[in-house]
């Protein structure tokens, strides 16, 4: 069995308050678990209205399959306008 985990530190530029921000990450959330057979949460900066950090785990059986799959979550993050992917680490357990 292999887990696969992922923290991303996002900026939200665009956030004036905790609502905007609340949105933006609702909104990402649910396409990347939409897309993704993951797990997400806000896990970080709850209070910050311009800052998120979202831990996202994955379980299979393939390490390539798990490493392939972040790698893609991660290139989605990087792809969506309203939030920067400032920083991010995977590890496997």
């Amino acid at each position: 069995m292999v887990i696969g985990v992922l923290q991303a530190q996002l900026l939200i530029r665009e956030s004036r308050s905790l609502k905007d921000k609340r949105r933006v990450i609702k909104s990402l959330k649910e396409r990347l678990s939409n897309r993704f057979n993951i797990s997400i949460a806000e896990v970080g900066a709850n209070e910050a209205y311009q800052q998120a950090v979202i831990g996202v785990a994955m379980v299979s059986n393939d390490h390539t399959h798990v490493q392939g799959a972040l790698d893609q979550v991660v290139s989605f993050m990087q792809n969506d306008p309203r939030a920067e992917l400032v920083e991010f680490q995977i590890e496997f357990l």
